[in-house]
Order: C-alpha cells, then sequence, then structure tokens
C-alpha cells in the first residue's frame, strides 16, 4: 500500500514555542466563535480548535476527519461517578461527552456542511485517520482536513503499561490535498512485530517528524510498520 498526500498547512497546540504567551493566542484565535457556543467547550475541545482554527480557509468548506483514542472519557468516567452517588445526570453534558462531540461543534461554529468522519483510533494510530483522508480526496474533494487529539486517561484506568496514554494533551492539525502547493508526503505500510503506543504516544513523533528536517516517520504496532516520508 502506498498513498500520496500533499501537506498544504498544519498546526498543533500546545505550540512548539514555549516563550509565547499560550492564553494569550488561545484567547484570540477561539475568538470567532459565538460566545454561547464557546462556553460549551470543554478543555479538550479548547485545544482542538485552537489547533484546527489556522489551517481554515475563510469561507472555505472542507471534509474533516477527527482522530482520538479515548475522546472526552474522563467526563464519561465522571457521569458514571455521578450515577453512582445517585446524583442526576444533565442532557447536555450526556451529549457532549461523546466520541463525535468536538467534531458535532465543530461542523456548527463554522457552519462546515461537508461531510465529518470521527475515527476512535486503535492500535494502528494515526494511520487510520489518513486512510480515511485518502478515501474522501479519491472520492472527489480538492482538500481534507484531518485533526487528530488526546488527553491523558483519568487514573482510574491502568493505561501505563499498554502504552495508551500520556500526560500531557494534543491536538495537531493537518490540511492535506491530492495536488497543488505544499510538501508530498507518501504513505506505505510494512510488517512489523514491534508497538510504540497508540495514537497519543504517536503524536509528539508525527508533530517532530513535522516540524524538523527529519525525512522520515516509521511508526510500529502489533501488525504492520507505516511509513511516511517527505518528497
Amino acid at each position: 500500500m502506498k498513498q500520496d498526500f500533499i501537506l498544504q498547512n498544519w498546526s498543533v497546540w500546545p505550540p512548539l514555542d514555549k516563550e509565547v504567551d499560550e492564553q494569550l493566542i488561545q484567547q484570540q484565535r477561539l475568538s470567532v466563535l459565538p460566545k454561547m457556543l464557546k462556553r460549551r467547550l470543554s478543555p479538550l475541545a479548547r485545544i482542538v480548535f485552537t489547533a484546527a482554527i489556522p489551517c481554515l480557509q475563510e469561507n472555505k468548506q472542507v471534509p474533516t476527519v477527527f482522530s482520538s483514542t479515548h475522546g472526552e472519557l474522563a467526563k464519561s468516567l465522571k457521569m458514571m461517578e455521578m450515577i453512582e452517588a445517585g446524583e442526576d445526570i444533565s442532557p447536555t453534558a450526556f451529549s457532549l461527552s461523546v466520541h463525535n462531540a468536538i467534531a458535532g461543534l465543530f461542523s456548527i461554529a463554522f457552519n462546515n456542511q461537508t461531510e465529518s468522519t470521527v475515527v476512535a483510533a486503535g492500535e494502528e494510530g494515526i494511520a487510520a485517520a489518513f486512510i480515511e483522508a485518502a478515501g474522501i480526496l479519491q472520492e472527489g474533494a480538492e482538500q481534507v482536513l484531518i485533526v487528530f487529539y488526546d488527553e491523558p486517561l483519568p487514573q482510574f484506568y491502568p493505561s501505563a503499561r499498554f502504552k495508551l496514554s500520556t500526560e500531557k494533551s494534543c491536538a495537531v492539525a493537518l490540511l492535506l490535498a491530492k495536488v497543488g502547493l505544499g510538501t508530498a508526503i507518501q504513505l506505505s505500510q510494512q510488517q512489523s512485530k514491534t508497538n510504540d503506543g497508540e495514537q497519543a504516544l504517536q503524536l509528539p513523533l508525527l508533530v517532530q517528524f513535522l516540524s524538523s528536517q527529519q525525512n522520515k516517520l516509521q511508526l510500529n504496532t502489533h501488525r504492520h510498520c507505516w511509513c511516511w516520508e517527505k518528497g
């Protein structure tokens, strides 16, 4: 399997430059959102929007692929604890905890009426979203926006030895196309028997690949070796 992309833009949050005023930048980017909607954003949703907004072109509709290993699992755990304690659960809180909630809010915020896919990234990590994006481009879309995001799992879940979680939240947005200006990237698949962990652990490696002179990113899973190479 080989698939070619053109990376036209990308963004990460938190930013790579640790000397910038993160709070100010986030406020500036989120200022384009309606106030009522902005108040509904969880901390994870806020970093997703902050990462994705620089990749949006004004007044242009773009298909989206959102990819997260666990979504807002901390919200779900909190609601289960409330049920155990005999407390009532807010319907709004429940609706904003499901796996496609952030994608739904994103579509509302930017009136994006094109297709939106939400991937529950499993053992193959970030590769699943790239494969989904490839399908959308093959069907005729000019561009596709991928947004990867994950936050640390609650301590309730014993995740460390399974390579499922990291200590910091992260969101990475990529605007991809089949042709045009940008950085050519080829995705290929090989066989492998090692394990570099799931999406949350792969995102820092993806950011390093995109932000440096590194020409190749290789991520191993239990079944495959996924390779991204810059052209």
